[in-house]
């Protein structure tokens, strides 16, 4: 019996807690079997030494009774270490749980310093194109001329070359030398058609040859934004200005 009790776990280590559970429940139903059989064995026990005084048969019964008893001793130390495999496998989880939660807290924690790293990091074309266009807000239009032609040769296909060439026409515009103002912008409209700026590259183009006193052209670049661009704000303007023109 004690045999096809445990022999499943021998040699298993620590249970599971559900395993281990499960067990006890098992050898606590054996443990009430055999009480009940001792209880039997007692009783008949005392039936038959009454009734017929055999002596041998009360030894045998007696050695029966002490073999069960050795019995439910193994089943209580057997209860006993399961019990104490609950315990430890609660505690290992624990234990697990706890070092796993560490771990994520420190990943987290690392991530986190990555992110604010990422975050502060500036690459050198975006520090390039801010200082250039510092320069510009500042109003040092030929200073701004040399450091947007500077920063195109350096990144051709930065993200800021639509809106660098853009800069580059009006800083040519704001220092009257509205021919090149006239090609920069053109250079613009004709590498970044997709630009947001495309729209009032062409009025600073119109503008341009206003101040060139080249009224045909000025006409043709005002018409061309109304035409590409109709219903912007920069196609109302264009009308606006077409209608001064004369």
């Amino acid at each position: 019996m004690l045999a096809a009790c445990l022999s499943p776990h021998a040699g298993a280590g620590l249970l599971a807690d559900d395993e281990a559970r499960s067990a006890i429940v098992a050898l606590g139903a054996k443990v009430d079997n055999k009480l009940r059989d001792i209880d039997t064995l007692i009783r008949a026990l005392h039936a038959r030494i009454d009734t017929k005084g055999d002596k041998t048969l009360g030894l045998d019964m007696l050695n029966q009774h002490e073999q069960t008893m050795r019995e439910l001793a193994n089943l209580r130390g057997q209860i006993e270490l399961l019990t104490n495999d609950i315990a430890n496998a609660r505690k290992n989880q624990r234990d697990l749980y706890a070092d796993l939660d560490t771990r994520v807290r420190k990943f987290e924690s690392r991530l986190e310093a990555l992110d604010e790293r990422a975050a502060g990091a500036v690459s050198p074309e975006k520090r390039a194109y801010e200082r250039v266009m510092n320069t510009f807000r500042a109003g040092h239009y030929k200073e701004a001329v040399t450091g947007l032609q500077a920063f195109l040769r350096l990144f051709p296909d930065s993200d800021h070359a639509a809106d660098a060439r853009y800069w580059l026409g009006n800083a040519y515009f704001s220092q009257g030398d509205y021919k090149k103002a006239i090609a920069a912008h053109e250079d613009m409209l004709a590498r970044h058609a997709d630009s947001a700026n495309v729209p009032e590259a062409m009025l600073n183009i119109a503008a341009s040859f206003s101040q060139l006193n080249d009224k045909k052209h000025a006409r043709e670049a005002l018409q061309r934004v109304i035409a590409a661009h109709a219903g912007s704000p920069a196609a109302n303007v264009a009308r606006q200005r077409l209608a001064q023109l004369k």
